[in-house]
């Protein structure tokens, strides 16, 4: 049976996921054992292996957890009843945002995701792929209106958008002299700049 680590009553899932992001941020995932998580964590291998199979599926839900909230907003970005200018606007600002937020989850996931299995790998992938695919039908929407430049392949666009959003584990950092909205709102206005004709 899993144990209160220190009496604050948060699920066992929820622990383990929060340790598991502190000791892969400060150790890295290929020097964090089982043993350093379940530790930390203030619960037995048993609960782990209940809850995640692996320390791979940890790594993996790690970064799921962001991307689906990420999916969940832009969803709600793209069905909204806006502009199309100000729905792709207000949804290239709160991927920043959200992956300021969560920095060290997709900081831990880009350096570590060659650590998972080929399924789970193909599976993000996937994920990423829907994810992409549906900020591209944004682009090609205003692109098709009129609303945004046909100058530039949608494609190249998004890749363009997201190359910064990855890079921000690199060198973002919460004590510097932008917050997040503020790097959200530089970034998402230099891609509308680029798009307006």
């Amino acid at each position: 049976m899993a144990r209160a680590a220190d009496g604050d009553g948060k699920p066992v899932p929820r622990r383990l996921l929060a340790a598991a992001t502190r000791l892969f941020a400060e150790s890295g995932y290929d020097r964090t054992s089982v043993q350093d998580i379940v530790a930390a964590a203030g619960v037995t291998k048993g609960a782990l292996y209940h809850y995640f199979g692996s320390k791979d599926d940890l790594l993996h839900e790690i970064y799921g957890r962001v991307l689906r909230l990420q999916q969940e907003r832009l969803d709600a970005f793209a069905a909204a009843d806006a502009p199309v200018e100000r729905r792709l606007r207000e949804a290239a600002a709160d991927v920043v945002v959200t992956s300021i937020e969560n920095l060290d989850d997709t900081r831990i996931f880009f350096l570590s995701m060659h650590h998972l299995s080929p399924e789970k790998h193909k599976q993000v992938r996937a994920e990423r792929r829907r994810y992409h695919e549906r900020f591209r039908a944004l682009v090609e929407e205003g692109q098709r209106a009129g609303v945004f430049t046909s100058d530039f392949p949608a494609n190249l666009v998004v890749d363009y958008h997201f190359g910064s959003v990855h890079h921000l584990g690199v060198w973002y950092r919460p004590d510097g002299p932008l917050s997040p909205q503020q790097v959200a709102d530089h970034l998402a206005e230099m891609l509308m700049r680029m798009l307006r004709p």
